[in-house]
C-alpha cells in the first residue's frame, strides 16, 4: 500500500464525463447551448480532459443527437480541454474521425449477453472491431483508448470473472490501445476487484496506462477509487455532480462525483490541478438544469474545512 509520501509526490488525472455518460440516461436533454456551457466551466475549472459526447444512434439515445455540434462548438472553444469522443463501431468512428475529436474512445463489454444488447454484437466481433477503429485511430494519429465495461459484473449475467476480464486485455493489447479503462457500469465494484485486475493487467503491459470509471450505485465508488490510486491508475473517469447511469443497464445510476474525488485525493494530498469550489458550483448549475440536484456528498455537505 503507498505511504503518504508516495500520495504526495502522485498527481491524478480526472477525466471528466458529465457532458456524456453524465446527461446520456436523463429525461431532460440538455440543449447544445448548455452542453457547451457546461464544456467552458469542466475547462475553466482545470480539468483537461473530457468525453464530450458519444456518437452513436440519435434513435437509441436522443440525449447525444447533437453530437457533431457539440465537439464543434467546443473545438471552437480557445484552449479547450482534449474532447473525448465515445463509438461502439466503426460507423461512429467515422463520425468523430469526421468531427475531428482529439481522442476517441472504443468501447468492449466483458459480458455476452450485455455486449448484444448494448451493441448489438458478440464479445468476439466487438474485439475484432475495436482492434480495427485503434488501427484507424493510430494511422489518423487519434489518441485512443478501449473500455471493458462490465468489467465488474453484469446487470444480465452476474459475476464477470477477473480472467475472463484479462483475457479481453490481453486479446485488445496487439492492437496497441494508448490507453485501457475499466469500467464499473453497474456499480457493483468492491476494492479487491479493482486491485485485482489493475494488477492483472500491469503483469501483462506494465507500461500500459490504465484508467477506471466507476458507478456509486452501491455507493462503493470512493472505496474503489481509493483502491484504484493505491494500485497505481494513472487516470479516473468522474461526472460532476454524480449525474450518470447507462441507458441499456438496469438500476445503472450515477457515475462517480467529481468533486467528492477531487476532495477525497486533495485532503490525501494527491494533486489534481482542479477548482473545488468551481465543481460544486457547476454541479448546482447542472441540476437546475436536469430538473433534480446532484448526488454528491460536496454539494450536500460542502467542502472542509469551508470556503473563506
Amino acid at each position: 500500500m503507498a505511504t503518504e509520501g508516495q500520495h504526495a509526490a502522485r498527481r491524478v488525472e480526472l477525466v471528466e464525463v458529465s457532458p456524456r455518460d453524465g446527461i446520456q440516461n436523463e429525461k431532460v436533454v440538455l440543449s447544445t447551448d448548455d452542453k457547451l456551457e457546461l464544456m467552458r466551466r469542466i475547462h475553466t475549472a482545470g480539468l483537461r480532459r473530457a468525453e464530450a459526447t458519444s456518437f452513436v444512434s440519435p434513435k437509441r439515445v436522443p440525449q447525444m443527437a447533437d453530437a457533431e455540434a457539440v465537439m464543434a462548438g467546443a473545438l471552437a472553444e480557445p484552449g479547450h480541454a482534449s474532447l473525448i469522443g465515445l463509438v461502439l463501431n466503426q460507423a461512429g468512428f467515422d463520425r468523430a474521425r469526421a468531427a475531428r475529436c482529439d481522442e476517441i474512445n472504443v468501447v468492449v463489454v466483458a459480458s455476452e449477453t450485455f455486449s448484444r444488447k448494448n451493441q448489438g454484437a458478440g464479445i468476439t466481433d466487438m474485439v475484432a472491431a475495436a482492434s480495427a477503429i485503434l488501427a484507424q485511430s493510430r494511422k489518423a494519429g487519434i489518441k485512443a483508448s478501449v473500455t471493458i465495461a462490465a468489467a465488474f459484473g453484469c446487470p444480465f449475467e452476474g459475476e464477470v470473472p477477473a480472467a475472463k476480464v484479462l483475457g479481453l486485455v490481453e486479446s485488445l493489447l496487439p492492437a496497441r490501445p494508448d490507453e485501457i479503462a475499466f469500467a464499473d457500469t453497474i456499480g457493483c465494484g468492491v476494492p479487491t476487484q479493482v486491485r485485482e485486475l489493475l494488477a492483472g493487467t500491469q503483469a501483462l503491459d506494465a507500461g500500459m496506462p490504465l484508467r477506471c470509471h466507476f458507478h456509486n450505485t452501491r455507493s462503493t465508488a470512493l472505496a474503489n477509487v481509493l483502491a484504484a490510486v493505491e494500485a497505481g491508475v494513472h487516470a479516473l473517469d468522474s461526472s460532476i455532480g454524480g449525474f450518470g447511469g447507462c441507458p441499456f443497464a438496469p438500476a445503472a445510476t450515477g457515475n462517480v462525483a467529481t468533486e467528492d474525488v477531487v476532495y477525497l485525493l486533495e485532503r490525501m494530498g494527491i494533486s489534481t490541478g482542479v477548482d473545488l469550489q468551481m465543481l460544486i458550483d457547476t454541479a448546482g448549475w447542472l441540476g437546475d438544469r436536469l430538473g433534480h440536484p446532484p448526488m454528491s456528498g460536496l454539494a450536500r455537505a460542502g467542502r472542509f474545512p469551508a470556503a473563506a
